[in-house]
């Protein structure tokens, strides 16, 4: 199983995670625990197996199924009997640190995994591919006090494809491998702008 095979298990353990936490139900029904059971075997035993794969972190699987493990175990034991009102719940918080310059820890409803360089790359690569589908867009001009790294002189590669169109890749020091198409029109416009600046 590849490294792109696993990081997409993780996703999916992850993405059940949040569903399971941050989703809202559409009926305030308390789950029965054969119920809760079916679901939560399938998660863990998927994060579970990916786990073992030595290019993902052991931790992360094993804070993934545990967080799943208590949030299922919390919504139901904290269900509401027939005819109550639902308890507001408070939603689990996402807390950054960088305990080390090569070191960041991500903390999700107590659960506190340590990421290096590379595991970080991966998660920015997972992540700007599951935005790049996500609703709204990014604005479309550079908004006010937005904090960057900027590259200077990144190495690039270029591609011309098959309809005319150019693939620009540029490597950025904090995102990686960056992939740019630019039609004809746009290599002449952005000559020109490069050129007028």
């Amino acid at each position: 199983m590849n490294l792109h095979e696993q990081l997409g298990a993780l996703e999916m353990g992850v993405d059940q995670l949040i569903q399971a936490v941050v989703a809202p139900r559409a009926e305030n029904i308390p789950e029965t625990p054969a119920l809760t059971a079916a679901q939560e075997a399938p998660v863990a035993d998927h994060v579970a197996s990916r786990s073992k794969a030595e290019d993902v972190a052991p931790e992360a699987a094993a804070a993934v199924v545990e967080a799943a493990e208590t949030t299922e175990t919390t919504e139901t034991a904290s269900a509401p009997a027939p005819g109550e009102e639902p308890a507001a719940q408070a939603l689990p918080t996402l807390e950054i640190n960088r305990p080390a310059q090569n070191e960041i820890t991500m903390t999700i409803g107590g659960q506190t995994v340590a990421l290096r360089a590379e595991q970080i790359g991966q998660l920015i690569e997972e992540l700007s591919n599951a935005r790049a589908s996500m609703t709204p867009e990014p604005p479309p001009g550079i908004p006010p006090g937005w904090r960057f790294v900027s590259t200077k002189n990144p190495v690039m590669a270029v591609q011309k494809q098959s309809n005319g169109d150019r693939l620009l890749v540029m490597r950025h020091t904090g995102h990686g491998w960056v992939p740019f198409t630019f039609s004809p029109d746009m290599v002449i416009q952005m000559y020109m702008m490069l050129t007028n600046a």
